[in-house]
């Protein structure tokens, strides 16, 4: 005699959740979801897509942000290369402003460093405009042994001018057509030049005289150039 074993309501719930087919666990579980959420209510939804946007727009600004440094950090490939040459200019006080004649020398010496690699650099002498106080600005590029000296202004053209015997490695490119004739610092007028001198070109020794003018940058160029040429 076979004894039947009538099953309680635990027994029951156990085999209809085994017998569950997956389609019914998955309606189960969206019934859920959606009493959970209808819980939460509208304005908690809104908190958390709000909290999602921002997530979104953050993670999304880090990446364009990663990627902008990351470039910004790559070496520069077109980086220039110079030769072991020095042009340097001596100035007056007003150094390179815009409007002065040592700012069309600076733009021409900028023009034949771009065509020969050489490097280019600049000292402005401060405090008093005389040729003895420029004198010490003077040395101190020739200690840097520059190899191309120019000198703007009449005070600088002077000191330059009578240094360039003593110093017949170095080639000095003066502005104006003689040493006298320079620029004034003082009132930006020519002073009366030297008959001899104004437009002689290269000196017999290792001067070079580059005019006033319009055409001041592209002399500059052309006379930095020619220079930095014969050192190779």
């Amino acid at each position: 005699m076979v004894k039947r074993v009538r099953q309680g309501p635990p027994a029951r719930r156990a085999k209809a959740v085994r017998d569950a087919t997956p389609r019914s666990r998955l309606t189960t579980a969206a019934r859920s979801a959606r009493l959970w959420l209808r819980e939460l209510g509208g304005r908690t939804l809104a908190l958390l897509a709000g909290a999602v946007i921002v997530v979104a727009a953050v993670a999304v600004t880090g990446y364009f942000l990663s990627r902008t440094e990351t470039a910004r950090h790559l070496p520069d490939t077109r980086a220039r290369s110079y030769k072991d040459v020095d042009a340097c200019l001596l100035t007056g006080k007003d150094g390179i402003t815009a409007g002065t004649t040592a700012a069309q020398v600076w733009e021409g010496m900028q023009d034949a460093s771009l065509t020969t690699r050489a490097r280019v650099s600049y000292v402005t002498v401060t405090g008093e405009q005389s040729a003895a106080h420029a004198r010490p600005y003077l040395n101190s590029l020739l200690q840097r042994s520059c190899d191309v000296v120019l000198a703007a202004g009449r005070p600088q053209v002077e000191a330059a001018e009578q240094a360039a015997p003593q110093h017949r490695t170095v080639d000095f490119v003066l502005v104006g057509d003689s040493g006298s004739g320079s620029e004034d610092p003082g009132n930006g007028t020519k002073g009366t030049g030297s008959a001899t001198n104004a437009g002689s070109g290269k000196d017999p020794g290792n001067i070079t005289f580059a005019p006033l003018g319009d055409g001041l940058r592209a002399e500059v160029a052309h006379a930095v150039e020619r220079q930095v040429g014969t050192r190779g």
